[in-house]
């Protein structure tokens, strides 16, 4: 019997993979050993490709942002000439409304 009461559980946390040490008599946890950390690149010179890569992400996209800032200009003065247009085809007057058919 007291072989029970001394029986202690080994179990794997399934969220972060560290290992819980459990007491089977009154369920608290006796002890834990953190999960080994993953490397997130093999070597020196994978995490350097991956910084350069970074940057010539981030290059490209502003000079995407520079490019629509330029044409930002041109597509204002087109979108008002349409409008203008627009403007100047609608009939004059007020609009019809439901109530003032009624």
């Amino acid at each position: 019997m007291a072989a029970a009461k001394d029986q202690i559980f080994e179990v794997a946390c399934p969220d972060c993979g560290a290992m819980l040490r459990i007491d089977a008599n009154n369920g608290l946890l006796v002890s834990h050993t953190s999960a080994p950390r993953k490397r997130m690149f093999e070597d020196l010179e994978a995490a350097a490709q991956a910084m350069r890569a970074q940057d010539e992400r981030k290059e490209s996209i502003f000079r995407q942002s520079v490019d629509a800032e330029k044409n930002k200009v041109d597509l204002l003065e087109k979108k008002f000439a349409d409008a203008l247009r627009k403007a100047k085809d609608a009939p004059e007057g007020r609009p019809m409304r439901d109530f003032d058919l009624e």
